[in-house]
């Protein structure tokens, strides 16, 4: 016996409920056909003229909708709070968890049968699989996509990474400031994502990894007339999923989660889609934990795009996107669900590699081994996590002394001090910008290198923070610590002058302070006061869980299936 459809509690009844239901939505053209108990599939949608990434996202919902009304089902959108990763203060990740409640909450409301999640920019899309994961009902991604490669000088420049570059260039004066605002314009040329392998492209590849999206979903640049193509595809796919009931429980499986460690490595994704991922797994009921993100630590960097290697999204996706980089670590795949309702090595079914020097094959990677790494020890007892794709190799092992920023407006007002007491060897100690700290552990873990040392050509040294840093980063940056500086963690007890040791080979992140003078510094402690003490924020810090547990909302962890039965009328 089939299923009843979840709409029909909305529009199928012939009582007053149903008139209501009914009759309003009919303000708007539709017919009585189409309440004649077909599915009817959500259109969840992100575009925002201040989403930038997003801005794309009309397009993609009108040919969604032709893919599920020729599917014979009945596509409605709606909108969901938008997260403009650069647009945004203090920072985008403190309305992450905003963004999943929104479409938790919405996809719980309405009346619809499945749903297509339109998004793309960095925390867009792990905040609508949260959300969509919590209710479990048929769901399918469509990402934005990526901007065109950036042009500027006759060269091509990347979101991010070329800034973070230029910047540098100018403090240490080899680039005047009239070329750096000329770059300006030509790095941002169409609608879409970052061009770089940032944090955006990076979920948009691992939700493809997982299965929750459609073979090419993650590479094709936002105005490539195949991406608008492949968004009819998925509308009509939908409707297939709400016929099958294939939900997200069926594909957001531990070995799905394990495919997307494993393509994070390959493709040299963001660190950021650590806490993404702990943090979908949190709500679908995966065990999943920090120690597992090093299951990729063997899997070769395959991708050269940066800030890992030299290319940009748009060759990615012409030299054969994901499903070239899942034919080369076929061997290595779990069994796994997906949308397609076939496993996730269908992805890779005749998947070819068109420019091996975008996408290598194994037997020439880009690196060896560039799986993210964990590191623990007395400065990080529930870990924290370092890029080697993006770092100096050298610095992956080293010692030396700290200087420490108390806070993000401390290191502003000194990094370019002439007399700051630093050397190469120094490790930038920054604190209180974890989850409850700054809060929403803002993208500020890549700290400038010192003007004095920058003068001197010097461009990486070890970082230390409670922070995240952009996918789009590079350096040798230590991230995520936990317990943050602001829950009491070992950082906050960090002085300008302790050592610290940092090890990528034994995972290793250790303060050389005896126990006795931690216990007397702790004595002495108290936390900064609360910057926010009303509204969302308020209510994020009193529940956001540390780094290590994905930032998610402690009453947001896991599901709620039940259907919703009381009505409004």
């Amino acid at each position: 016996m089939k299923k009843p459809r979840r709409s029909a509690a909305w529009y199928g009844k012939l009582d007053k409920d149903g008139f209501i239901h009914r009759s309003w939505m009919k303000n708007q053209g539709f017919p009585d056909h189409a309440f004649d108990g077909r599915p009817i599939i959500g259109i969840c949608n992100t575009w925002s003229e201040l989403t930038p990434c997003n801005s794309g996202l009309r397009v993609l919902a009108e040919a969604v909708k032709r893919g599920v009304w020729e599917a014979g089902g009945f596509p409605v959108e709606f909108p969901v709070t938008s997260l403009g990763e650069t647009q945004m203060k203090p920072t985008a990740m403190l309305f992450r968890n905003l963004l999943a409640m929104d479409v938790e909450e919405c996809i719980r409301a309405y009346g619809i049968d499945g749903v297509v999640l339109l998004g793309g920019c960095d925390k867009t899309t792990p905040g609508q699989v949260m959300g969509a994961a919590s209710v479990d009902i048929p769901s399918i991604v469509v990402s934005s996509g990526p901007m065109l490669n950036g042009k500027w000088r006759g060269r091509d420049i990347g979101s991010g990474t070329d800034v973070w570059k230029f910047s540098e260039a100018v403090r240490a004066g080899d680039m005047t400031l009239q070329d750096f605002m000329a770059a300006e314009s030509g790095m941002s040329r169409s609608a879409g994502v970052c061009m770089t392998m940032g944090t955006a492209s990076t979920m948009a590849s691992l939700v493809e990894a997982m299965g929750l999206a459609l073979p090419t979903n993650a590479a094709l640049p936002a105005v490539d007339a195949r991406r608008t193509a492949l968004a009819h595809h998925t509308g009509r796919r939908i409707v297939e999923m709400v016929e099958e009931d294939l939900k997200p429980s069926d594909i957001l499986t531990r070995e799905s989660f394990e495919n997307a460690i494993l393509t994070n490595a390959a493709v040299g994704g963001s660190t950021n889609a650590v806490v993404h991922l702990l943090a979908i797994a949190g709500r679908v009921g995966v065990d999943l934990s920090l120690s597992d993100i090093e299951l990729g630590r063997d899997i070769p960097l395959l991708v050269n795009c940066m800030p890992s290697g030299k290319y940009l999204m748009e060759d990615f996706a012409y030299a054969g996107g994901v499903p070239a980089v899942l034919a080369q670590i076929r061997d290595h795949l779990r069994p796994a669900q997906t949308v397609l309702g076939r496993d996730i090595a269908t992805y890779a079914e005749g998947a070819e590699i068109f420019n091996e020097d975008v996408i290598r094959p194994l037997s020439n990677p880009v690196k060896p081994a560039a799986g993210l790494r964990v590191l623990r020890g007395n400065l990080a007892p529930d870990g924290a996590i370092v890029k080697p794709s993006a770092a100096t190799d050298a610095l992956l092992e080293h010692e030396g002394p700290a200087y420490v920023f108390e806070t993000i407006e401390q290191l502003k007002a000194e990094i370019d001090r002439d007399d700051l007491p630093v050397t190469p060897d120094t490790v930038l100690v920054l604190k209180g910008c974890g989850p409850k700290g700054y809060p929403g552990m803002p993208e500020v873990g890549n700290m400038p290198i010192p003007a004095k040392l920058v003068r001197e050509g010097v461009r990486d040294m070890v970082r230390v923070s409670d922070a995240r840093m952009s996918g789009t980063a590079f350096g040798t940056v230590v991230l995520h610590v936990a317990p943050e500086a602001q829950a009491g963690g070992p950082l906050a007890l960090v002085k300008t002058g302790d050592r610290i040791r940092v090890s990528a080979s034994r995972g290793e992140l250790t303060l050389l302070v005896d126990d006795a003078e931690l216990a007397a510094r702790r004595a002495t402690w108290a936390p900064e006061p609360p910057h926010y003490t009303r509204g969302y924020a308020k209510l994020y810090v009193d529940h956001v869980l540390q780094a290590d547990k994905g930032a998610d909302l402690d009453f947001l962890v896991g599901k709620d299936t039940r259907p919703v039965t009381r009505e409004s009328h």
